[in-house]
């Protein structure tokens, strides 16, 4: 059932406030072809690659949900010289909707960093970088858990929550002793900038972290463990899908079948 876009957006503003994005960030609506429409197909992706656009093509989308920003520094020219702007070009010709939430994801109440924390199970979470209006919103996550887990445990946990077969552990000897995790943080994508404002947790969870940065955690007794960027991300578009259809009743709402992560393990 075809939808106004403007009870989309309004939508989409209701699961992730765009007041709660970085300051850097580019989000919200980034291509809007015509000022009314009635968006009946929408597709989910964490990266809008010109395979994934080629798919929502074929698909009749109107408009692609892009977690992360196709449309992030300033378009200084349209030439199709590159996938960038190829993708722009192709997206407006065919008349596509273009919306980013990306960092207003992450901080906003049931979003990716509030999934994230719960891959450990239950415990009290509160934001690394508390967000000015407060209410438990922000960058980042930290968890103080209600029961102990091992680390053997959580790392069979973290993969399976996230749907991996493997991930980057670098383990602190003391929970390679048997010493269990308590307290866990996590934020997607690249977690270091987040991580600095983060003064102790038993374990981190994050896309990529600088090299010198881990070896500093671990020397401090924490374990790290890094999946590769967009491996903390994708996993959360199942429940994404989910928080709009219930708002939007009738609307197709399709996840992308063609997104992955771009480094695979061989």
């Amino acid at each position: 059932m075809a939808r106004p876009i403007a009870e989309i957006l309004a939508s989409f503003e209701s699961i992730a406030p765009l007041g709660l994005a970085e300051d850097w960030d580019n989000v919200g609506l980034l291509l809007a072809p015509r000022e009314d429409a009635e968006i009946e197909r929408i597709l989910l992706t964490i990266d809008l690659t010109e395979p994934v656009l080629a798919e929502a093509l074929a698909q009749g989308i109107e408009l692609v949900l892009a977690y992360h920003p196709p449309i992030f520094h300033g378009v200084r020219r349209l030439t199709r010289g590159t996938a960038g702007e190829r993708i722009v070009i192709d997206s407006l010709c065919a008349g596509l909707f273009i919306y980013s939430p990306h960092t207003a994801l992450d901080a906003a109440a049931g979003g990716i960093n509030e999934w994230l924390g719960g891959l450990l199970g239950p415990g009290v979470g509160r934001p690394i970088v508390a967000h000015p209006t407060g209410d438990g919103l922000g960058a980042g996550r930290l968890v103080d858990l209600d029961s102990p887990v091992l680390l053997a445990d959580a790392v069979a946990r973290i993969k399976a929550g996230l749907g991996l077969a493997q991930v980057r552990v670098a383990a602190s000897n003391r929970h390679r002793s048997g010493d269990p995790i308590r307290s866990f943080a996590v934020c997607a994508g690249a977690g270091g900038s987040v991580f600095e404002r983060l003064p102790q947790a038993d374990l981190l969870l994050t896309g990529e972290m600088r090299h010198h940065d881990i070896l500093a955690r671990v020397a401090d007794g924490a374990t790290v463990v890094v999946t590769d960027h967009t491996n903390t991300e994708r996993g959360y578009l199942p429940r994404l899908a989910e928080r709009i259809a219930q708002r939007l009743p009738g609307l197709d709402v399709r996840i992308s079948q063609i997104d992955s992560d771009p480094l695979a393990v061989i």
